[in-house]
């Protein structure tokens, strides 16, 4: 649905910023065992928001922003038992990328029994932006994960909401093990690609954004997700005024997907709708509580 453009150039060089951090389950908790950062990434201090074990990391770039051929890139593994909350210190900004997309690499690798939230804030599209975002993730079949995502447009000097030239978001989600058929093989695959200033029809209309801005996303992977759960999620969902649907993905060793996506104007809306969803999982599989990062 788009014209004929052609591609703009891809980022070259050192990457703008490392971040690799390795958990282990000790001692009753989970502690970092590996952590490493270079350049315009890093973690703050570890913290833990109520006694369950699960260790809390916050993602900070010093820069504020990402920008043309700016490269990032995320290494994270939670090894056996081991369960880790990340999130990020604020939203992750996309400025102008004359010439080139600003992108960010992120491999995700979790063990058996490893759980993993991964909740950053919002990302924010500013005019003439280009981004790339590619997420791999590779899970034994017991491990969980919980991962949230909202995409909104920034502001621009005319108004327009869509101002920004291209948004492609890919997750790639398998189930490896070696007692699996062929080792395992892929459970999800997701590709959201928006591109509002090179296409032919408005984004916001019919078939793409229906009249909304802000898009909201949960990947929910775990042995117990099925279609009540998948009813449950929508149940919540629909007490929220977005648009929202939720969908399973395949089964691979026994591990099922879900996602859940929603449309809205509001950054709010969709964080409530999240939050939502997020807080009944918790209680409900690991007897935690609503999350309460206090970032702000």
């Amino acid at each position: 649905m788009s014209t004929t453009t052609a591609a703009p150039a891809a980022a070259v060089g050192a990457p703008m910023g490392e971040l690799a951090l390795r958990v282990a389950r000790r001692g009753g908790r989970s502690v970092a065992v590996h952590q490493f950062h270079q350049g315009a990434l890093r973690v703050l201090r570890p913290h833990y928001l109520d006694d369950s074990g699960q260790l809390g990391y916050v993602m900070v770039n010093p820069g504020g922003a990402y920008l043309g051929a700016d490269l990032y890139v995320v290494d994270v593994e939670v090894e056996t038992g081991a369960s880790l909350l990340l999130t990020t210190q604020s939203a992750t900004k996309i400025y102008r990328t004359p010439g080139s997309f600003a992108e960010q690499r992120m491999a995700i690798r979790l063990g058996e029994g490893a759980r993993l939230e991964l909740a950053p804030d919002q990302l924010i599209a500013y005019r003439e932006a280009s981004y790339r975002q590619d997420t791999r993730i590779s899970m034994h079949p017991s491990s969980s994960l919980l991962m949230s995502e909202i995409v909104t447009p920034g502001w621009s000097p005319e108004g327009t909401a869509f101002s920004y030239e291209e948004l492609r978001l890919r997750s790639e989600v398998r189930v490896e093990s070696t007692g699996l058929p062929e080792g395992g093989g892929l459970l999800a695959l997701d590709n959201v690609l928006i591109r509002p200033r090179l296409g032919a029809s408005d984004v916001t209309g019919p078939g793409f954004m229906e009249g909304r801005s802000h898009l909201g996303s949960l990947l929910v992977v775990d042995q117990r997700v099925d279609q009540a759960l998948a009813e449950e999620l929508r149940a919540i969902a629909a007490a929220h005024g977005a648009l929202s649907g939720v969908s399973l993905t395949a089964t691979v060793g026994g591990t099922t997907g879900l996602m859940l996506r929603a449309l809205s104007d509001s950054t709010e809306e969709l964080n409530r709708l999240l939050a939502g969803c997020s807080t009944y999982l918790r209680r409900h599989w690991y007897g935690q509580e609503a999350l309460d990062l206090r970032k702000y």
